[in-house]
């Protein structure tokens, strides 16, 4: 038998799932344990190899929830599948260039993005969510498994506002979208790029210009997704068409919104948790792979938020 302390600041319940559910999904994922709860303390008995194993990824899922995160069934079966699947760590490939996951929860969602048609990237800057979307998204359309990428943000700013800066609307917008643009020409090389832009199979836009349409045999990616509203997450998600893939990036929380409106991003969770072809992955500050110091800037921010 194995004892765990929930820690301080983490509600037992969030552990615990509602109905014992998130204990019952670990219960179901290693047959021959049982896990018991009452207060902060957690006890996990069975076949002493598969009770470390399951303690360990108590203790992960543990982790997360200190973050904020909510624990769902569906989160703690991802968990679980990973850890029971074969770590083969298959790089994407885009002309040549070769991109990895890095980390364990990096491999979780490649994994994804290659198996289900919606998948939602939460995590803090640095995680690779973004760039891992785009690298699939460019081999998929070098490929020729969709003709063409779109890729959009919501125009909303943090702290900043678009309406004052100088030039045509065209120009106010371009900065906004230079992250996008800039992460795709990290991949593809400049001239073919440039090629595919004419064309029109890369496609970068504001998320106001998706409204009224359906896209086909599309490779479709939200960034900075915690600023849409629930409106637009729905507008957004409904223009899925035959063919397309749909990837929603974003961390949940740095919302730009302001107090008198909820983010899309926090509330698709509750509504589309139970959907079996909509993935969510949670990546955390273990998957940052910017300078180390990146990972502990989040983390610092993450205990003085949940100390407010």
């Amino acid at each position: 038998m194995k004892r765990i302390t929930i820690p301080e600041g983490v509600d037992p319940v969030t552990v615990f799932g509602p109905s014992d559910q998130v204990l019952r999904a670990i219960e179901r994922g290693f047959p021959g344990i049982e896990i018991s709860g009452r207060g902060d303390k957690l006890a996990v008995s069975g076949d002493a190899h598969t009770v470390d194993i399951a303690a360990g990824l108590l203790e992960e899922l543990m982790a997360v929830a200190q973050t904020g995160t909510r624990l769902t069934v569906g989160l703690v079966d991802q968990a679980i599948a990973l850890l029971q699947a074969p770590s083969v760590r298959v790089p994407i490939s885009v002309q040549g260039k070769e991109v990895h996951a890095k980390t364990p929860g990096q491999e979780a969602y490649l994994e994804a993005l290659r198996s289900y048609p919606v998948v939602f990237g939460i995590g803090p800057a640095g995680t690779g969510k973004t760039y891992l979307a785009m690298a699939e998204a460019a081999a998929s359309l070098l490929s020729g498994h969709v003709r063409r990428i779109v890729l959009t943000r919501p125009a909303v700013e943090a702290g900043e506002n678009l309406g004052f800066l100088p030039g045509s609307a065209s120009e106010k917008i371009d900065p906004y979208l230079r992250p996008l643009f800039d992460a795709l020409g990290d991949l593809v090389e400049e001239e073919t790029l440039a090629k595919l832009m004419a064309a029109g199979a890369i496609e970068i836009a504001p998320l106001a210009y998706m409204r009224g349409r359906t896209l086909n045999d599309s490779y479709i990616i939200l960034d900075e997704a915690q600023n849409t509203t629930a409106a637009q997450m729905k507008m957004f998600l409904t223009r899925l068409g035959f063919g397309s893939r749909m990837v929603v990036t974003g961390d949940d929380s740095q919302v730009d919104l302001g107090q008198t409106k909820v983010s899309g991003l926090q509330v698709v969770q509750d509504i589309l948790g139970d959907i079996p072809q909509v993935n969510f992955t949670y990546l955390t500050s273990a998957d940052v792979v910017r300078n180390p110091l990146v990972g502990q800037i989040v983390e610092a921010y993450s205990r003085w938020e949940a100390s407010r």
